[in-house]
């Protein structure tokens, strides 16, 4: 609380500093993000923030108010437990896997594509690659159900 003492001689209430569960909460908003490969603009459009204010829950800078989180958790589809994934134990800070930079890598090249083509290329190389025999045309993806 501040008192009125505090306030005449000319200081301010601090202003808190971000926590260890704020940053946590704004890198796991950072990197599902990014394996959606939204921007931070496209992420802000769907919860109905500014791009400062995304950019200021994704560094820990802001808090995030429940009722947001759970907005987010659904622009993001997860459950809201899936930001606390990996919080608290022993008091590590999170570390990802190698798959999960892979993941993340792969992730940010592939929204770097110029062009729709280049991103549908790369997914049926992937599929190719995944499962030979499980390659699909994307003209009959294309043309939907009823060209079936």
């Amino acid at each position: 609380m501040v008192t009125a003492a505090r306030l005449k001689a000319g200081d301010e209430p601090r202003r808190s500093r971000p926590q260890d569960v704020d940053r946590h909460l704004g890198v796991r908003m950072r990197e599902r993000r990014i394996m959606l490969g939204l921007t931070q603009q496209q992420m802000a459009e769907l919860i109905g923030v500014t791009y400062q204010q995304a950019h200021k829950y994704e560094k820990g800078i802001n808090r995030i108010a429940g009722g947001r989180l759970y907005q987010i958790a659904q622009a993001l589809g997860v459950d809201v437990g899936y930001f606390y994934d990996g919080l608290g134990g022993n008091g590590a800070s999170f570390k990802p896997s190698q798959q999960q930079r892979l993941l993340l890598e792969l992730a940010r090249g592939f929204t770097a594509l110029p062009s729709r083509k280049h991103q549908e290329a790369i997914c049926g190389l992937v599929r190719a690659l995944a499962d030979p025999t499980m390659v699909v045309n994307h003209e009959e993806l294309d043309a939907g159900p009823e060209a079936a």
